[in-house]
């Protein structure tokens, strides 16, 4: 069924087609039956698949990446496609377009995707909104970044706005330095930068009530020595986990033809599998697992999934797999995880 919409909504704007089908599945879960329908083709309910992380309880360990619900609109309703968890962004403090169009690009002969979005969303205060009209007990994750106008000296003061803005609304937070489509953001990821944004972050969050997870997600883009540092900055900033990885600008061993004619943008989809589970290895055994990983890139099926399990990530997340393959992915990485 998936497969015949997917090519109806692969006739139109990719960019356009997304937010379509918000209000598609928004008027299709009001009609009376449809969410006990949803609930049995897509969700898996079972003990053995509840994974408990840095002080929280998951469902499932299959959760949605940000950037696909990044102003909160649809995180209700998502819950009916079996995610155990989701995150919303990525949020900047002010209000902001983006990049200009056409910024979206589909890749079908590689399933892949390439964006260059610029953080485009409705801003911090539009977003605390929506979490307020949270009704689902789905753990909420929040994706923090800066605006495009902060020059990177003044970032960590938009992390901050966004830290404590979200604090009550969400269940963890994800610091995002590494979208290639932002100016000088992946600069951030830098060991000195980055180790003062995450001490500062870190320390806010020691000063409230109850500390919410903070995670850090990177670049799969990193070299060896680079990934090294990251482990290092988690052991001396003491930040809960890392998310790995982010988009590429990596080009290679693609099947498109004229893909430069695209221009630039961060890459998803399956050419980035083999990298993204690269890197969850690297981290894993280099850090002998001392901290949580989310592993995410590439996942089109159950056994892209279970090998990102198996190189050492606890929970893993989709996005371009959703879009290629239809919420019945989820079903299947859950049902793969109960018979492993």
């Amino acid at each position: 069924m998936y497969s015949i919409i997917k090519r109806v909504f692969f006739l139109f704007d990719p960019e356009k087609i997304h937010y379509i089908t918000f209000k598609l599945i928004k008027n299709t879960l009001a009609i009376p039956g449809v969410k006990s329908l949803w609930k049995k083709l897509y969700v898996v309910e079972d003990k053995r698949l509840e994974r408990e992380l840095f002080g929280l309880k998951f469902k499932n360990p299959v959760g949605l990446a940000a950037g696909f619900d990044k102003n909160g609109k649809l995180f209700n309703e998502l819950e009916y496609t079996g995610f155990g968890f989701i995150e919303v962004g990525t949020v900047t403090p002010l209000p902001q377009e983006g990049n200009p169009k056409k910024r979206l690009f589909r890749l079908v002969e590689d399933e892949a995707i390439i964006n260059r979005m610029g953080f485009n969303n409705d801003g911090i205060e539009a977003l605390v909104e929506k979490l307020k009209n949270r009704k689902s007990d789905l753990l909420i994750g929040g994706n923090i970044g800066k605006n495009k106008v902060t020059p990177n000296e003044n970032a960590i003061d938009d992390y901050v706005k966004c830290f404590d803005a979200l604090y009550k609304y969400v269940d963890y937070f994800v610091v995002n330095v590494s979208s290639p489509n932002t100016p000088n953001l992946r600069a951030l990821q830098d060991k000195e930068p980055l180790t003062a944004l995450l001490n500062t972050l870190k320390v806010l969050n020691d000063s409230k009530e109850i500390q919410r997870p903070i995670l850090l997600k990177i670049a799969p883009d990193l070299t060896d020595d680079q990934l090294d540092d990251i482990i290092e900055i988690i052991d001396t900033t003491k930040i809960d986990g890392v998310i790995a990885t982010n988009t590429t600008i990596d080009r290679s061993g693609l099947k498109t033809n004229d893909v430069e004619s695209i221009g630039a943008g961060g890459l998803s989809g399956k050419p980035l599998t083999k990298r993204s589970t690269e890197v969850v290895r690297y981290l894993h055994t280099n850090s002998k697992g001392s901290f949580p990983i989310i592993g995410v890139g590439g996942i089109h099926s159950a056994e892209d999934a279970m090998e990102k399990f198996e190189a050492g990530a606890s929970l893993v997340q989709i996005y371009s797999g959703f879009i290629y393959e239809g919420p019945s992915l989820v079903r299947k990485i859950n049902e793969a995880i109960l018979k492993s």
